[in-house]
């Protein structure tokens, strides 16, 4: 399916699709898109299945389900090659694609993410919760791990923005993307990534902390790790510049 995007930046400029967390809507990029237009890049920002005004799957899906989904979208935009860059969930689908449809991908930039994250379990437990327990438990949850107790306290505005983008995350798009994170097992994969990669961890992510982003820097070839301090899960919101100058220098670098 071809999941709901905007498009920001000059036409002719090479094309970055931003992909973010589960749970989250595109507005999770909003920090990073005026630094990638100043760039010169044309910024593509979409909603994962089953979230924000992306149509909700009737199932569980699969990780292949949701890079076919940018596939398609960039097959919707005729835009060949694109240069991606994913946080959490959306670092994964960059992976994927990285390894499985190389042709389609430029630069990588892997936020805050991980290649096995959990087990099947704790997902499949995840989903029974969105699903019985409602979407604003989730939310509840997500805040904690999103970011650090500091950035809360001080932006209590921004935090209730969050936790409400959250809670109105229809609960079985959510589940259907917990599917796909627990069945997910990328570390076999790696060594075949060509993609120029940065990887860039949150010191303090209690969700995926920086030995996550040590492992998949390790395992592609020619990767750059990155460990931002005072960023958690959400890094590119708690930390948008050290982030946005990072994933800047590394898509336009010569």
């Amino acid at each position: 399916m071809t999941p709901h995007h905007e498009v920001t930046g000059p036409d002719t400029g090479e094309v970055v699709a931003l992909a973010g967390s589960i749970g989250s809507t595109l507005s999770m990029w909003d920090p990073q898109v005026p630094r990638l237009m100043e760039a010169g890049l044309r910024v593509v920002r979409f909603d994962h299945r089953g979230h924000g005004r992306s149509p909700v799957p009737d199932g569980p899906s699969s990780l292949a389900d949701l890079a076919g989904d940018v596939v398609d979208l960039l097959d919707h935009l005729d835009v060949d090659r694109a240069h991606l860059v994913g946080l959490s969930l959306g670092g994964m689908i960059g992976m994927w694609l990285a390894a499985h449809e190389p042709s389609r991908l430029d630069r990588l930039v892997l936020c805050c993410t991980s290649a096995k994250l959990g087990t099947p379990r704790m997902w499949q437990e995840r989903a029974r919760q969105a699903v019985t327990e409602g979407m604003t438990t989730i939310a509840d949850g997500s805040l904690r791990r999103w970011f650090t107790p500091a950035w809360l306290a001080a932006n209590p505005t921004r935090a209730e923005e969050f936790h409400r983008m959250t809670a109105t995350v229809p609960a079985q798009g959510y589940a259907s993307c917990c599917a796909a994170i627990g069945d997910m097992d990328l570390r076999d994969a790696l060594p075949s990534i060509t993609a120029p990669t940065l990887v860039i961890a949150g010191a303090d992510d209690p969700a995926t902390p920086p030995d996550h982003a040590h492992q998949i820097a390790d395992r592609i070839p020619g990767a750059r790790l990155e460990v931002v301090a005072g960023a958690a899960h959400l890094g590119n919101v708690e930390q948008p510049e050290a982030f946005g100058r990072l994933i800047v220098e590394h898509l336009t670098a010569g």
